[in-house]
């Protein structure tokens, strides 16, 4: 019989010492994540009210016409940081989907939202590109990749009730402009799921930073296409110091850093405990849109706001015990 050697007392305080700093560690990434995450809501929150501001001024086209002047730079930027002056071995087909992210993410995407933000107000917009995980559970579900629970199936139409309550106040007065406007942007919202589903395989192979930055640029190329002939038309120089600050800041710090940064957050957190932060970005908006632009709110549209949200949150985040939600 072999003797068994007890581990030794300074080894066990050395397991222990180790393991302590590995949580003390992951405890303060956690706590990192909360606030950057909390803060990337604040900064979301306030962009509708801000390119409300800048379209004001140089119109939608304009607005678009800067943006993707911008973002082309901001991805390349991106590939030398990660990959220096030698990018990515890429095969002709993953190209060819990266392309088609592109048109999908920027060209159509951005393109209606940034048409549907003109149109409509920016608590409207935030509320109604929140339903976006409505769009993401029919696709998943159209793909044969996902069943829908019960509870999936209720919060869709407790959703579909608010946004309808939410859009009646705008259909009775006659505000055609606006209800376009959230119809718009609803369909954004759509292609933004298909989007989301669709880059999940690209980002799994290709990694996250190659895929958005070969989207981004493949996705620019169009809207330049289509905006540059009216350039002519924009009036740049009405745009003041601090206008032209808000649009740089909606460009890249917003729109660009702010989804490399929410994607380090879901990194660290998870997407499951992330996702429930987006909730926060319609009353965000809506504050900041009150104190900056003067919107106002009807109990009405509060009401149908708060059962839409209801609704998503249901259908994304309540499982029922023993009902498959996905194969």
């Amino acid at each position: 019989m072999t003797d068994q050697v007890p581990a030794t007392p300074s080894r066990n305080s050395s397991d222990d010492a180790l393991a302590q700093a590995h949580a003390a560690r992951q405890s303060l990434r956690q706590r990192q994540a909360l606030w950057v995450a909390l803060a990337l809501i604040l900064v979301w929150g306030a962009n509708f009210s801000i390119q409300k501001l800048v379209m004001h001024v140089v119109s939608p086209t304009g607005f678009l016409f800067g943006r993707y002047l911008l973002m082309p730079l901001c991805a390349i930027a991106l590939l030398l940081w990660r990959h220096g002056l030698t990018l990515p071995v890429l095969t002709r087909q993953d190209l060819w989907d990266l392309a088609k992210l592109g048109i999908i993410g920027h060209t159509l995407h951005v393109g209606t939202v940034t048409y549907g933000v003109h149109w409509s107000t920016a608590f409207s917009s935030s509320v109604i590109l929140a339903c976006g995980p409505l769009f993401t559970l029919i696709i998943l579900r159209l793909h044969d990749l996902e069943r829908l629970g019960r509870f999936q199936i209720v919060g869709m139409a407790v959703a579909c009730c608010g946004v309808l309550v939410f859009l009646s106040e705008k259909l009775l007065g006659g505000s055609w402009q606006a209800t376009g406007g959230d119809l718009v942007l609803l369909f954004a919202a759509s292609l933004f799921s298909y989007y989301t589903v669709a880059a999940k395989p690209l980002i799994e192979r290709l990694g996250g930073y190659t895929t958005m930055a070969y989207a981004t640029l493949f996705g620019s190329v169009p809207i330049l296409l289509f905006t540059a002939p009216q350039i002519s038309n924009i009036p740049w120089t009405d745009l003041t110091p601090l206008l032209m600050l808000a649009f740089v800041w909606a460009v890249v710090v917003s729109a660009f850093l702010g989804w490399l940064a929410w994607g380090w957050v879901n990194a660290v957190r998870g997407v499951a405990r992330t996702a429930p932060l987006m909730y926060l970005m319609p009353p965000v908006a809506g504050v900041l849109a009150w104190l900056f632009t003067g919107e106002t709110f009807s109990w009405m549209k509060i009401i149908g706001a708060l059962v839409s949200l209801l609704g998503v949150a249901i259908a994304q985040f309540v499982h029922q015990p023993g009902w498959p939600d996905q194969r």
